[in-house]
């Protein structure tokens, strides 16, 4: 069994981490998403010859820039603290999460750092099409990016491609492409990156829009706004079938995720999506009260979703925590207690090995292989713990729902009356506009909080929770870095804000 460790700790570490991933996701849509927007303003400058799309370039490049430092700073603290505060899940799992923050390193970062500098310093040096290389080397690479650090998160989520080595108590990597082209790996680069083209887009129309509503620069505006509605149109589409593929990877393998994004305690055949809802502050898991106060379903909808299948069963939160013999759901009880052999299996193989008996190492190892599957359950206490905070699954799921369904009316509101040239006379569309900033923000941070939030009490799915990832590290330790950081996180938002507010009020051709 596990030693005694102090809770307020592993608390403290989750609150610090969570601070620096939400922090640091507030720069990284934006790099995303504005790097490709970037590519299209400047790839018109040079099929065109106008130099008013490399003006708007170059205004956007600016901001682009700002938030891409910023960006980088928080990154690199964010992941110096699995070795800080996570030691036991970096020993643990090292050998495989490592592999794509390398590749990340060494392929990504090295295509951006290799054409950042030629695109914001090359304009006067290069010919036109070098620089427009740069610029989509800049965007490819950001976005490679991603894709090495959601393919790790994949695999914390859905751990594939591995083997268990009992003698070092490690996971490490048998396939490397099974790890890359895991479902889950595959729906989260693709979810969180279209997404990001909304926040961008909706970031260019925001301050396109505050130019309109001071008379200013109309015409660079007005040009934003239409290539960045465009662009944003096509992501919101691309948002919802990777969202929709998403919850239908989750209900395969994560499927307590799903069923606390709904709310739904009961599994039921033919279940309902709910559009909107109230939750019962006082369900729990396992009782007799109603887990809504008010709900508004969408008939059948949710078993289509989850299953592609009408009127199959969604299995809720009481049957994946105390069974369901019917649809062969096994209990969390029966998952900790086969857990708890394998523990003990694993300790007796250790202890026989250093023993230098070899007959009962091997049957102990042999025995441990039946249990394996459930290691990470031999850590929880009781079968409740299984299951993640339920309000804040589900409110922040169906907010990042709610505004993803919003911000493509809002495009092609923008795009109607860019087409009737009637944008200049709507003011409350303008004030909308730069409202919706903030809401992509909103919606991109809820987002991740359905990820993370909702995989709890895991580490990495099943096989490690958060209680074991922990380092041996006193309460005290952790919350002066958590304030220390806190200070310093918003000491760089303050500036990143105060400078870009400083560089649209000089606007497009301002140095």
């Amino acid at each position: 069994m596990i030693e005694n460790f102090d809770l307020s700790m592993v608390n403290w570490a989750r609150a610090q981490f969570a601070l620096t991933a939400m922090y640091h996701w507030i720069f990284v849509p934006l790099t995303l998403g504005l790097s490709f927007l970037l590519a299209f303003f400047e790839t018109l400058y040079v099929r065109t010859g106008n130099e008013e799309w490399k003006r708007i370039t170059k205004f956007w490049m600016t901001l682009f820039g700002i938030n891409f430092a910023i960006g980088v700073a928080t990154g690199i603290i964010l992941e110096f603290e699995f070795g800080t505060n996570w030691s036991n899940y970096s020993w643990m799992v090292g050998d495989i999460f490592g592999a794509p923050l390398a590749a990340e390193g060494i392929f990504a970062f090295f295509i951006e750092a290799t054409f950042f500098a030629v695109m914001f310093f090359g304009w006067d040096r290069v010919s036109k099409n070098t620089h427009l290389f740069a610029t989509w080397m800049v965007a490819i690479g950001s976005n490679l990016s991603a894709l090495w650090i959601l393919v790790a998160n994949g695999w914390m989520q859905y751990p594939v491609g591995m083997a268990f080595n009992p003698d070092k108590a490690r996971f490490e990597m048998q396939n490397f492409w099974e790890i890359l082209f895991s479902p889950v790996a595959i729906s989260k680069f693709t979810h969180a990156t279209t997404s990001s083209f909304q926040v961008a887009s909706l970031f260019v129309v925001g301050i396109s829009s505050w130019y309109l509503l001071k008379g200013r620069h109309r015409a660079m505006a007005k040009k934003s706004i239409i290539v960045a509605s465009v662009f944003g149109l096509l992501s919101s589409a691309f948002v919802g079938f990777t969202g929709d593929e998403a919850a239908y990877t989750n209900a395969r393998v994560q499927p307590m995720k799903l069923a606390a994004f709904e709310g739904l305690y009961e599994g039921e055949k033919d279940a309902g999506l709910v559009a909107m809802g109230v939750l019962n502050p006082n369900k729990l898991p396992g009782d007799d009260l109603d887990p809504f106060l008010i709900e508004f379903k969408v008939p059948g909808m949710l078993s289509l979703l989850a299953n592609r299948e009408p009127g199959s069963f969604v299995p809720g939160i009481n049957d994946l925590v105390y069974g369901n013999p019917e649809h062969n759901i096994v209990s969390t009880s029966e998952k900790i207690e086969k857990g708890k052999i394998a523990i003990e299996l694993l300790a007796q193989y250790k202890a026989a090995k250093k023993a230098g008996d070899e007959n009962t190492a091997t049957i102990a190892l042999s025995n441990f292989a039946q249990y394996q599957e459930h290691l990470g359950y031999g850590y929880l206490d009781k079968p409740e713990e299984a299951v993640p905070p339920v309000g804040l699954t589900f409110y922040s799921f169906h907010i990042m729902v709610a505004l993803g369904s919003f911000f493509p009316l809002l495009f092609l509101i923008f795009l109607f009356y860019a087409y009737k040239d009637r944008l200049n006379d709507k003011k409350w569309l303008q004030q909308l506009g730069v409202t919706s900033i903030f809401l992509g923000y909103v919606a991109t941070q809820a987002g991740w909080v359905v990820a993370e939030v909702g995989r709890q009490p895991w580490a990495i799915q099943n096989l490690l929770p958060v209680t074991v990832a922990r380092s041996n590290l006193t309460a005290g330790t952790v919350q002066t870095t958590f304030f220390m950081f806190l200070l310093l996180f918003t000491i760089l938002l303050i500036a990143e804000v105060k400078i870009m507010l400083k560089q649209i009020h000089i606007g497009p051709g301002g140095e």
